[in-house]
C-alpha cells in the first residue's frame, strides 16, 4: 500500500496547517485521498492530544475549500475551450485528468446541479472535477462555497472521527483500519449524499 510512508510521515509532522495545505492540495489539482490526511491527525490527537478533533475538521474543510475554490475560478474564468484542452496535455493526465472525465463532471452537474457539489465531495469520483462544472456553469461563488464546505465538512467528520476511534481502540493500526473501513465509509457517505438530492427533489416536486 504506497500511502503507508505517506500515513508514518504524517503521524509525525502533521499541524493544522499541514492539514489545510495538504487538503487543499487533494482538493486541487494534484489528486490523493482525503483518507491519509484526516485520519492521521485524527489518530495522532487520540493518541497524545497535540490536537483538537474540532480544529482538524475546521482546517481540514478550510483545505478542500480553498482548493476546490481554486479549481472554480479557473474554469469560470479560463472558461470551456480551455479547460479542455488543458485536460488533455500532459499536465492534465499527470493530474487524473482528460476530456471525458470533464465531460462526465459536466453531464453530472447538469444532472444535480448545486447539490451535484455537495454529493460529489461524497463519492469516489475525483474531488477536484467536482469543482469544474461548477466554474464552468457560472455558479454563484456563495452558493458554490456553500455546498462544498458542508460537503467537505461531513466527510472530513467521519473521518476524523475514524481515526480518532482507531487511536482509542487499536494503538498501531492505523494503516489497516483504514484500508479496512475507507470504502465502506465512501459507499455509506454517497448514499446520504443521494438521499438528500432525493429528498430535495421530493419537495420540489410537490411545490
Amino acid at each position: 500500500m504506497q500511502s503507508i510512508p505517506f500515513i508514518a510521515w504524517c503521524l509525525e509532522h502533521l499541524n493544522y496547517w499541514t492539514i489545510t495545505l495538504l487538503m487543499a492540495i487533494e482538493s486541487s489539482f494534484i489528486p490523493f485521498p482525503s483518507e491519509v490526511v484526516v485520519p492521521p491527525a485524527a489518530y495522532k490527537s487520540a493518541m497524545d492530544g497535540s490536537m483538537s478533533p474540532l480544529l482538524i475538521v475546521l482546517f481540514a474543510t478550510l483545505g478542500a475549500d480553498i482548493g476546490a475554490l481554486v479549481n472554480y475560478v479557473l474554469a469560470r474564468f479560463l472558461g470551456r475551450p480551455v479547460i479542455y484542452r488543458l485536460a488533455e496535455t500532459r499536465f492534465g493526465h499527470m493530474c487524473l485528468l482528460d476530456s471525458e472525465k470533464v465531460r462526465k463532471a459536466e453531464e453530472y452537474f447538469d444532472r444535480h446541479g448545486a447539490m451535484g457539489t455537495m454529493v460529489g465531495r461524497l463519492g469516489p469520483a475525483v474531488p477536484q472535477l467536482i469543482s469544474i462544472p461548477a466554474g464552468l456553469a457560472r455558479m454563484s461563488m456563495g452558493r458554490f462555497l456553500l455546498y462544498t464546505t458542508i460537503g467537505a465538512g461531513l466527510w472530513n467528520s467521519i473521518l476524523c472521527g475514524l481515526g480518532w476511534y482507531i487511536g482509542r481502540n487499536f494503538s498501531g493500526q492505523l494503516e489497516q483500519k483504514i484500508a479496512e473501513y475507507s470504502g465502506e465509509l465512501r459507499i455509506a457517505m454517497l448514499l446520504v449524499g443521494v438521499a438528500a438530492v432525493g429528498y430535495l427533489v421530493y419537495k420540489g416536486v410537490k411545490k
